[in-house]
């Protein structure tokens, strides 16, 4: 080989760029604890987004008042509302499925309006009912128990002997009767009672409860 053929093929080999080393890929490092956090915190999310959309969309829908309802009134379709509620056993309110059957009932006690309805609160029957009466009754805290008079509660009504007076002989006189409502008048402090008595006993009840000699008394077996 001739000395310029030589320096040739030095120029050309100097000329040629060396090749560059292939470097493996660096191995990752598998970390189960971590895949299995992100596996959990997932299944996590997910379980809290169901409950979250569960407890949002729930709901029911019920009978409301749109007006106040006094009680012994007839419901009339204008006296009724649909609402949605959030479903909660401790309430049990008429479904709004009941709407025809609830107008031309009579309400069996005051519901106050946005008040939900429920099956004691509506009756078929008149208030007071055939060959009763209701009689109201004004105490004093010494007069009636101490325990909140509920509806239906079953009473008997005691005539006392007024200021001043003798005990009258043998039992005292009294009048058997059912809670019908009761409240506490901010103004005197004494204890309003509506009594449910038989039509026959009603005059004489309300002449006895006008003259304030009269003590109230709560027998068991309320409703």
């Amino acid at each position: 080989m001739s000395t310029a053929a030589r320096d040739d093929r030095m120029l050309d080999q100097a000329s040629t760029p060396a090749a560059t080393p292939v470097v493996p890929p660096p191995k990752l490092r598998r970390r189960p604890a971590l895949v299995a956090g992100a596996i959990v915190a997932i299944c996590l999310g997910a379980i809290l987004a169901a409950w979250a959309w569960t407890s949002t969309t729930h709901t029911q829908e019920v009978l409301a008042a749109r007006t106040t309802i006094a009680r012994g009134s007839v419901i009339g379709a204008a006296d009724l509302q649909r609402v949605r509620i959030n479903a909660d056993p401790a309430l049990h309110p008429l479904p709004a499925s009941a709407y025809e059957n609830v107008v031309g009932m009579r309400a069996a006690l005051d519901i106050a309006a946005g008040g939900l309805l429920t099956a004691e609160a509506t009756t078929s029957s008149a208030l007071p009912p055939a060959g009763m009466s209701v009689v109201g009754i004004a105490l004093t805290p010494a007069q009636a128990p101490a325990l909140r008079l509920q509806s239906g509660d079953r009473v008997r009504i005691v005539v006392t002997p007024g200021e001043g007076g003798d005990q009258p002989s043998g039992s005292p006189q009294f009048t058997a009767a059912r809670v019908v409502d009761s409240h506490t008048d901010e103004a005197s402090g004494q204890i309003v009672v509506d009594v449910l008595a038989p039509y026959v006993d009603a005059t004489v009840l309300a002449a006895r409860a006008a003259t304030g000699d009269v003590a109230l008394v709560l027998d068991s077996g309320g409703k």
